[in-house]
């Protein structure tokens, strides 16, 4: 049973940074070798979004408000976000997801991490 690991959430002020990070555990050899990991942000009442995601092979896809500000990366099946210039409408629940590319439908959801920007 695939499992992710999240960390790194916290209360930071406006224009501070946060790193959040995802493992993954308990996945095959051949889940491990192809899917994307990404980032998802919901605000209170809002619908979850998608903030950045990466591919095994390393490539990344940014949502617009993202770009600029974040930075994601990954090595192995552990997936990093660099967030800065952090401003209060990025407070929120973050949540880790990994998606199987060769396994239809299959993805798995991290328990999420809480991010307050104070202002």
């Amino acid at each position: 049973q695939v499992r992710l690991e999240e960390s790194g959430g916290g209360v930071v002020p406006t224009g501070g940074s946060l790193r959040l990070a995802c493992s993954a555990f308990g996945a095959t050899i051949s889940l491990y070798r192809s899917n994307v990991m990404g980032w998802y942000f919901q605000a209170p009442g809002k619908q979850r979004e998608l903030v950045a995601d990466i591919t095994t092979g390393g490539r990344t896809t940014y949502a617009d408000s993202s770009k600029g500000r974040f930075t994601i990366s990954r090595a192995g099946n552990r997936a990093l976000l660099e967030m800065n210039s952090l401003n209060p409408e990025d407070t929120g629940v973050y949540y880790c997801k990994l998606t199987s590319l060769i396994r239809d439908n299959y993805a798995v959801w991290g328990q999420g991490t809480q991010v307050t920007v104070s202002s």
